[in-house]
């Protein structure tokens, strides 16, 4: 089969930052499907992981990337009792196995989901990590209640990004909360109210802004961006007894000492936590992804999809880390295989 890989970390301008190669076609044993991937998206930790997991090094075998696929079981282990064969699923994956951007994948069923029907393959590509990881964090981490917080307030730090455009979705949406999302520029801001924001404000001064639209401290926040950057105005902005939610990597450490006297919890998400280390309810991805395919096949929820590049290419690769990189995406962006 034909995979996009790279043998050692660079810069995203040098030739070899992915090339393409082949490699076995994989057999499924046990609980893995064995699916034709017929689009894939990009995210974040795909960029960090070409630029750190080999650094200074040149691996034997090219490393395959990517955390989002869409695509056909065209073989199932023995154990396998969720998919069948011709079944159509997306998923997100593994961190600790070869990803998304090959022709096959293999894939644990457990974090398997059928994917939504009403959506092109590029629409579905878009949802399953920053979906997984807006779920955990609002219901799994935060454990927010749709009866019992109703019109409560959340502030979401990067609105206009894959997970902030979904988590805007599913707060607004499915938890019925009030949503005060960030974004600076025109387009990002009219994004974030097509998402379901109800206000926008400008992260450049947090507070003030968050105050000017009326709110003196709000209930939940989650920083999908970087926790440093904002860490004193979450301290001022947090309200007693609030929630703080965070998937961003804080390169300097913070003070939460500074949340104990509101009694302010602080709530680490990582959607790969449940396949890496195996855990009892790792099944509960699988659940979630077909929850959300329900919410996206009877319009609750929109796919967060803003741009599609054609053919599981080198070049393509390239653009959408370039793109990313840049720090000024909005929503997702998938790749037609």
């Amino acid at each position: 089969m034909k995979a996009i890989g790279f043998k050692t970390s660079l810069s995203i301008e040098k030739e070899d930052s992915f090339i393409a190669f082949e490699t076995p076609k994989p057999t499924p044993k046990e609980h893995n499907l064995l699916v034709k991937v017929q689009a894939v998206s990009v995210n974040p930790v795909d960029f960090k992981m070409r630029q750190n997991s080999a650094k200074e090094t040149v691996l034997e075998t090219p490393k395959i990337i990517g955390w989002d696929a869409v695509g056909i079981v065209e073989a199932i282990g023995d154990e396998v009792s969720l998919f069948k064969v011709g079944d159509e699923v997306y998923y997100a994956g593994d961190i600790t196995k070869p990803g998304s951007n090959a022709e096959y994948q293999l894939i644990d069923e457990r974090i398997v989901g059928r994917k939504p029907k009403s959506l092109s393959i590029e629409q579905a590509a878009a949802m399953p990590l920053t979906g997984l990881t807006a779920w955990e964090i609002l219901f799994d981490r935060i454990r927010i209640d749709a009866e019992k917080d109703k019109g409560k307030t959340i502030l979401i730090i990067g609105g206009a990004g894959g997970v902030g455009s979904i988590a805007i979705q599913l707060a607004k949406k499915v938890a019925g909360l009030t949503v005060i999302a960030t974004a600076s520029r025109p387009e990002s801001i009219e994004w974030c109210k097509q998402q379901g924001a109800d206000f926008v404000v400008n992260h450049k001064n947090l507070i003030e802004e968050v105050r000017d639209a009326g709110f003196q401290q709000v209930d939940f926040i989650l920083d999908f961006v970087n926790a440093n950057q904002y860490w004193n105005a979450f301290v001022e902005l947090i309200k007693p007894q609030g929630h703080i939610g965070c998937i961003s990597d804080p390169v300097e450490n913070v003070n939460l000492r500074q949340l104990k006297g509101k009694s302010v919890s602080f709530h680490w998400e990582s959607m790969f936590t449940r396949s890496v280390f195996q855990t009892e309810d790792m099944i509960a991805q699988h659940h979630i992804l077909n929850k959300l395919a329900h919410l996206l096949d009877n319009g609750t929820i929109q796919s967060t999809l803003k741009t599609t590049l054609n053919g599981l290419t080198v070049s393509n690769f390239k653009e959408a880390h370039k793109l990313l990189e840049s720090g000024t995406t909005i929503g997702k962006i998938a790749i037609k295989i």
